[in-house]
């Protein structure tokens, strides 16, 4: 016979599990990409530490944040196969970071839009590791724990990773900058403004419009100043029928474009280096939306 779950048991779990849940969610999140699945994720997590026996587990935040690295990396290899239909460039779902800046990490690594699009070309594995190192500051040790592996191939795992996502890392401006920029860039392509747009770009600056085939979305990068500038130019009939709110979006400032009737149309930012913007992104698939309107 199976004795039930006492109330005050559930209530400890339960003051435990809300205790690390942020950095559950942070961990989650910057596996997926997707603050929507990362929810779901940590869902789960709640799900199966309700049924585990408890009286066996030495070290509650650690066995939590073991199962969310672990169901976070099945989860992402379920989530590749699926992009691969995706219709058009994909970008991260955007996370509101106003009231939690750092989403549960003790630093804002793995967090900004061109380091999520930077990891998504790294292995599950190399991926947890990376992100419980880097954004988290885990031992290699615990690591290894986590990953079933060897602390010097964990070593190996975070390398490997670091060399990957900074080989295209550019020197970022400062969190004020990004706005300035995202500020000119808006005021100039309002006005279609080509030679101002192209002096804010870096030469190869990108333009991803991530729609999964929502009408009048481009489906294609758009690569290089002037090619970017003579997109821009071309849709200057596009901000007519917007108005723009800031949003701090993944640890920086982003643009919320509503609708006149007040429905979101999507979210707008850039990137930016010391060259000038080197990437503009639109994330106005509607299901993104919703984390952020």
């Amino acid at each position: 016979m199976v004795e039930p779950v006492r109330t005050d048991d559930l209530d400890e779990a339960a003051t435990v599990f809300t205790s690390v849940r942020p950095r559950l969610f942070g961990i989650a999140y910057r596996m997926l990409s997707s603050a929507a699945e990362a929810e779901d994720l940590v869902q789960e997590v709640w799900l199966r530490w309700q049924t585990t026996d408890r009286t066996k587990v030495e070290n509650p935040g650690a066995f939590l944040a073991t199962t969310t690295t672990r169901l976070a990396i099945n989860a992402l290899q379920s989530a590749r196969v699926r992009r691969e239909t995706y219709v058009g460039p994909w970008l991260p779902e955007p996370v509101d970071t106003s009231n939690d800046p750092y989403l549960g990490a003790e630093r804002g690594e793995a967090l900004e839009f061109a380091a999520l699009m930077l990891m998504e070309k790294l292995t599950p594995n190399e991926r947890a590791a990376y992100v419980l190192r880097e954004a988290f500051d885990y031992p290699y040790g615990q690591i290894a724990d986590i990953l079933h592996s060897t602390e010097p191939a964990v070593r190996q795992l975070v390398s490997r990773a670091r060399k990957a996502v900074t080989s295209d890392k550019r020197t970022p401006v400062s969190a004020d900058a990004q706005r300035e920029l995202l500020t000119s860039f808006i005021a100039a392509a309002r006005t279609g403004d080509m030679a101002a747009l192209e002096k804010l770009f870096a030469p190869d600056v990108t333009s991803w419009s991530d729609g999964n085939g929502r009408k009048q979305v481009a489906r294609r990068v758009v690569t290089g100043a002037a090619r970017v500038a003579t997109f821009l130019h071309a849709m200057s009939w596009f901000w007519g029928g917007v108005r723009v709110e800031w949003a701090t979006t993944n640890g920086q400032t982003s643009a919320l474009l509503r609708q006149h009737d007040g429905t979101v149309y999507g979210l707008l930012t850039v990137s930016a280096s010391t060259d000038g913007i080197d990437q503009v992104l639109w994330l106005v698939n509607p299901d993104k939306n919703a984390a952020v309107g």
